[in-house]
C-alpha cells in the first residue's frame, strides 16, 4: 500500500522534537495521541480571532458559534451520524458518561438490569454501577476469556434478558487491544429492547466508525485519542436525546445537543476537534484511494475521513504484527491478549505484556531512559487487571502504536525490552 510515513509524520510537529539528543518514540498513544498540525492551527486561530461566549450579537460571538457548529458537523461526519444535533461535546468521556447515565437512570425502576463487562475501562463501568445503586437496579457482569482476553460471548448472551434495560460495552479494550463484536452485542440488546452505550474511545483512533450501521443508541469517544485536544464526545440517536431529561440550568436550550452541553464549553477544544477531523479527511484524500468503495452512500469530507481511517487500520495491522512477533521471541515475556497472526483484525495495535522479574513500572522507567514512551499500571481498566490477577503486581506494560509510528520504532522498542534480560 502507498502510505507515506514521511508525509504523515510531517503533520505532527511534536514527532520532530528530540530529548537528550535522541528522537522521542511515542508508543504511549492509548493514553493520548500526539496532535496534528491542523488542530494547533484551528485552536490558535480560534483564540486569536473568534474567542467569545455563545449567543452574542457581535462579530466574534457569531464567528465563534459558527466554529462550534462546524465542530458538531465534523464529528457527525466522522461517526456517520444523521445530524450534527446528535453530537454532544463535554469535558471528557468520563464526565459525559456520568451525565448520560444519570439521565438514563430516571427511566429505571428497582429490579431493572444493566449489563457491563470486565474488559472495559472503568469509565464505562462505574457510571453504570453507581447509577444502578442509586436506582435499585441489578448489575450483571460479562466475563473475559483469560487465554486471549476476549469477551465470553456465550456468557454475554446469558446475561441479557427481558429485564435488561442498558448494555454498556467497549468497542475496543484500552488495556489489551481486543476489538469486541459490538454489532453482535447491539443485536442481542435490541432483541430485548435494551439501550446500548458503546465506549469507542480506544477504537476511534484506529478505524472507521459508522453509528448508523452499528445502530447503537449512544457512543462515546475522546478527541485527544484521535490526534486532537482534550475534549469528550457522545453521539446519541436524536429521538433518544430529545426524550431524555438533561441536568442543566434553566436558561439553557431545551433541545439536543445543547441541553447536555452544560455551561460554557471548551470552545478552543471544539475548534481543535474540527482540526482533527480535517486532518483525518486529509489522510483519506492522500491515502484513501481504493478504500472509498467500502463506504457507499458517503461523499465529501465524510467519505474522506472513513477512507483515511480504513487506510490507517490496514497499515496499523503491520505494526501489530511486527510488535507481537518481536515481543513473542523474548524469553519470560507474556503478551496478554490476541497473538494469533490470523486474528490480528480482532485487535487494535495496543499490546500489553508482563516480564518475569520486572515490575511494569521499572520497565517503563528503563524504556523512558531511552526516550521510548510507554504506559504501565492498569490504565483505569481495573476490572480486567483484577480478573487476570495482575493489579497487585502493578498491572502491565502497555505499548500502543498509531498510524504515524514506524516499523523501525517498533523494532527499537523490541530491542530495548530484549536488552532488559
Amino acid at each position: 500500500m502507498s502510505f507515506d510515513l514521511k508525509r504523515i509524520r510531517s503533520q505532527f510537529p511534536s514527532l520532530h522534537i528530540t530529548g537528550n539528543g535522541t528522537p522521542r518514540i511515542f508508543l504511549d498513544n492509548p493514553g493520548g495521541t500526539q496532535v496534528a498540525k491542523p488542530v494547533v492551527d484551528r485552536m490558535n486561530h480560534y483564540l486569536l480571532h473568534n474567542n467569545a461566549n455563545h449567543g452574542g450579537a457581535f462579530r466574534t460571538s457569531i464567528d465563534s458559534d459558527e466554529v462550534l457548529h462546524e465542530a458538531h458537523a465534523a464529528m457527525a461526519d466522522m461517526l456517520n451520524a444523521n445530524s450534527p444535533d446528535e453530537i454532544i461535546f463535554g469535558a471528557n468521556m468520563t464526565t459525559l458518561t456520568f451525565s448520560v447515565s444519570r439521565s438514563l437512570g430516571r427511566w429505571l425502576k428497582p429490579g431493572d438490569e444493566i449489563v457491563v463487562t470486565r474488559l472495559d475501562h472503568d469509565a464505562d463501568i462505574t457510571p453504570w454501577t453507581m447509577m444502578a445503586e442509586d436506582r435499585g437496579a441489578v448489575v450483571r457482569w460479562v466475563n473475559v476469556r483469560e487465554e486471549d482476553c476476549t469477551l465470553d460471548m456465550a456468557d454475554f448472551e446469558s446475561q441479557i434478558n427481558e429485564r435488561t434495560k442498558i448494555v454498556a460495552c467497549g468497542y475496543a479494550s484500552n488495556a489489551v487491544g481486543t476489538i469486541n463484536d459490538i454489532q453482535n452485542v447491539i443485536g442481542m440488546a435490541h432483541a430485548v429492547k435494551a439501550l446500548v452505550f458503546v465506549d469507542a474511545v480506544q477504537y476511534a483512533p484506529h478505524g472507521p466508525i459508522d453509528v448508523q450501521k452499528l445502530d447503537c443508541d449512544l457512543l462515546a469517544c475522546s478527541a485527544y485519542k484521535f490526534f486532537g485536544p482534550h475534549v469528550g464526545i457522545v453521539y446519541g440517536k436524536y429521538d433518544l436525546l430529545d426524550r431524555l431529561q438533561a441536568y442543566k440550568v434553566r436558561p439553557a436550550d431545551n433541545k439536543p445537543p445543547y441541553k447536555f452541553e452544560t455551561g460554557t464549553q471548551n470552545h478552543e477544544g471544539l475548534a481543535g476537534t474540527l482540526g482533527a477531523v480535517e486532518y483525518l479527511a486529509w489522510l483519506g484524500e492522500e491515502f484513501g484511494e481504493g478504500f472509498e468503495s467500502q463506504f457507499s452512500g458517503m461523499s465529501g469530507r465524510r467519505l474522506k475521513v472513513h477512507a483515511g481511517m480504513a487506510a490507517s487500520l490496514q497499515y496499523e495491522r503491520l505494526l501489530s504484527e511486527r510488535l507481537i512477533n518481536g515481543l513473542s521471541q523474548i524469553p519470560n515475556l507474556k503478551i496478554w491478549g490476541i497473538t494469533n497472526p490470523n486474528q490480528l483484525d480482532r485487535r487494535v495495535p495496543t499490546v500489553s505484556f508482563t516480564l518475569k522479574g520486572w515490575t511494569p513500572r521499572r520497565i517503563a522507567e528503563k524504556l523512558a531512559e531511552q526516550n521510548i514512551f510507554v504506559w504501565d499500571g492498569n490504565y483505569y481498566a481495573l476490572a480486567i487487571m483484577e480478573r487476570l490477577k495482575l493489579q497487585e503486581g502493578g498491572g502491565m506494560v502497555r505499548v500502543g502504536a498509531a498510524h504515524y509510528n514506524t516499523l523501525d520504532e517498533v523494532d527499537c522498542l523490541v530491542e530495548a525490552v530484549r536488552g532488559l534480560q
